[in-house]
């Protein structure tokens, strides 16, 4: 007979129902991601709908990479290219005339952010800026950004142009994907061919970013400042995005990352949701030279989590027999345990018995006296019945 056992951890372990509380900022939508755990940390605001500023070069950079075929190859900046980019967009500082190769468009798409390199990209590769924000949108629509629609390659305030969070964290999700798209996401610095010098809009903040391993920024006057970063925070790779920080705050964007970061450090760390030889069930044992068997766990189970996570999202699950006895062996299957924290399965176990179960006379005697009374009533009164008949046949 099977049955399933659940075991809350709010009757071992005090319960703490305190949310964690991220810092206020300046941001006014947000959200950070574990990849490691592939799990969301921390959301505000994150599925509004928003200008995105530069951060439009993620799309433009990916599209691109997935549209070239040899990234060495050279391409000649031209008047055409240098007419489309707006006198108020940020460049790398190309020159009409400049050979640059496709790598290079890519690297000075990113990090300074060079609206000059996008329209380069979008204008080589497919042949007018319309054709590329259509694949841009594709994309867009393959990797599930419902929320996000392009109609430029650089970000710039235009109607009917925005995302949001959530959708930009699917986008770096599956840009990172690609090695050369992260590659060029974690330099910080680079030499084009033409020996132009760019680098990441980062260094518009004169502090340490080191943490910050690989970025995107953005800012006009309608979007703000927001940033993409990529990060580790005690072995775990990390992605945030903010966005809609006032324009009026030159680096607060940067600053409110490296907070984030740092808040994440000192608050989350992996928790033992189950230690090592905790009791996880204990069965009976029926006529057996023990009464009783305890599962025990051999391991530390963990999550990374909140220092103060709530603990009465624990939950084990034992699926298995009810009962054991003499009749079960050493080394039987008998079940498995599920572990789970907020309804999130993090480990499976199955279960064998580890000890030999002897029968015990003396309790098998004890549980089976009645049975035992009858059967011997029932033998001497077949003794009895038998003597009865051989006096009567004597007799005669």
């Amino acid at each position: 007979m099977k049955k399933i056992f659940y075991a809350l951890f709010i009757l071992i372990i005090p319960i703490n129902i305190c949310a964690l509380t991220y810092p206020e900022l300046h941001y006014d939508k947000a959200i950070i991601y574990d990849i490691t755990d592939d799990q969301v940390l921390y959301s505000m605001n994150s599925d509004k709908k928003a200008s995105i500023a530069s951060l439009t070069k993620i799309m433009t950079t990916i599209t691109a990479i997935e549209n070239i075929n040899d990234f060495n190859k050279y391409i000649t900046y031209t008047e055409e290219m240098d007419s489309l980019v707006r006198w108020d967009a940020s460049v790398a500082g190309l020159k009409v005339g400049d050979q640059v190769t496709y790598k290079d468009l890519l690297y000075a798409s990113i990090l300074p952010s060079g609206a000059d390199a996008t329209t380069a990209l979008a204008i080589s590769t497919s042949g007018s800026i319309n054709n590329f924000v259509k694949k841009m949108n594709d994309i867009a629509e393959k990797i599930g950004m419902d929320s996000s629609n392009f109609v430029n390659v650089t970000g710039l305030d235009a109607e009917n142009h925005y995302s949001t969070a959530e959708d930009i964290l699917k986008l770096l999700k599956y840009s990172l994907q690609n090695e050369q798209f992260k590659k060029i996401y974690t330099t910080k610095t680079y030499t084009l061919s033409n020996n132009l010098f760019v680098r990441s809009t980062l260094f518009a903040y004169n502090g340490n970013t080191k943490r910050i391993l690989g970025s995107k920024t953005g800012f006009t006057l309608d979007a703000g400042r927001c940033i993409s970063a990529y990060f580790e925070s005690n072995n775990h790779e990390m992605l945030l995005v903010t966005l809609g920080v006032s324009p009026d705050y030159k680096t607060t964007h940067i600053t409110d990352a490296l907070e984030l970061i740092d808040f994440i450090d000192n608050n989350y760390h992996y928790q033992n949701l189950v230690e090592e030889n905790q009791v996880i069930q204990t069965l009976p044992v029926k006529l057996s030279n023990i009464d009783s068997y305890k599962i025990i766990e051999h391991n530390n189970i963990t999550k990374y989590l909140p220092d103060d996570y709530d603990k009465s999202l624990i939950k084990i699950e034992y699926l298995g027999l009810e009962e054991l006895s003499f009749k079960n062996k050493k080394d039987e299957y008998i079940g498995e345990v599920n572990f789970y924290y907020d309804n999130i399965l993090l480990d499976t176990e199955k279960i064998y018995l580890e000890t030999e179960i002897k029968l015990d006379i003396i309790k098998l005697l004890i549980a089976y006296k009645y049975v035992i009374l009858i059967f011997i009533s029932f033998i001497l009164f077949i003794i009895l019945s038998k003597i009865r008949t051989k006096k009567k046949l004597i007799k005669k």
